[in-house]
């Protein structure tokens, strides 16, 4: 734990996998979140007790994020939080259901509860919070409208939260990639067919990346990471 404790919600695929594998490759503790059971089991076997902690469940459950939270701050003070987790839903402005808003809004809902919980927790001391949203959050898409009304209520929140914490110990970042070529697209094939996805960043690059910014000893904080894929 020489480098501290962070929390990775989205932990168990893609990019917040990648966070989490290379956090862990740097010293440091990983509570991770996802609800994917199954995966979660393969993560505890990946890595040791000693550098990765797995909770398993909705991260849009207030009594799981209070439960969670008393579990990690038992641990030591929390360093850094990653809101990672999200679902996305691309279709035509018509063809929306409750449910498809329901489950875009859970990456906005999540963030929320994740980012109160652990600000108690650290007591709004020394904390770094790295919200992973979406270039999304930055325009509008064509076929993409409730997955941006969610990515652009996240980016609303995040620069909220560096509002309220200007001047004191607790950083927020705000992080916007574009496409990741992971299975976030896995039903959305007729939007994002798997030649294009496949064109798309690599999770393990973009994490590098990520994490370059974010876990430094350089006196400074980047406040936004934008990351473009190249085209092609």
């Amino acid at each position: 734990m020489a480098n501290g404790i962070a929390i990775v919600t989205g932990c168990a695929a893609g990019l917040g996998y990648e966070l989490t594998r290379q956090l862990i490759g740097k010293g440091w503790l990983v509570c991770g979140v996802d609800f994917n059971e199954a995966a979660m089991r393969e993560l505890d076997d990946e890595f040791d007790a000693g550098h990765f902690r797995g909770f398993v469940g909705d991260i849009t459950d207030g009594a799981f994020v209070q439960q969670s939270l008393d579990q990690i701050g038992a641990l030591g003070h929390v360093d850094l939080l990653i809101n990672n987790a999200g679902q996305p839903s691309f279709k035509k402005p018509t063809d929306y259901t409750a449910d498809d808003v329901a489950r875009c809004l859970k990456g906005l809902t999540g963030m929320i509860l994740w980012c109160v919980q652990t600000l108690k927790s650290c007591k709004e001391t020394n904390l770094k919070i790295a919200n992973v949203m979406s270039t999304a959050a930055t325009r509008g898409n064509a076929n993409e409208s409730v997955y941006c009304a969610a990515k652009w209520g996240e980016r609303g929140y995040t620069e909220s939260l560096k509002a309220a914490y200007k001047g004191s110990s607790v950083s927020v970042v705000g992080v916007y990639p574009g496409g990741i070529d992971t299975d976030f697209y896995r039903d959305s094939h007729d939007y994002v067919p798997l030649d294009k996805q496949h064109s798309f960043m690599r999770a393990d690059e973009l994490a590098t990346i990520i994490l370059a910014n974010l876990v430094n000893d350089l006196n400074l904080t980047v406040s936004d990471i934008r990351i473009d894929r190249n085209p092609r």
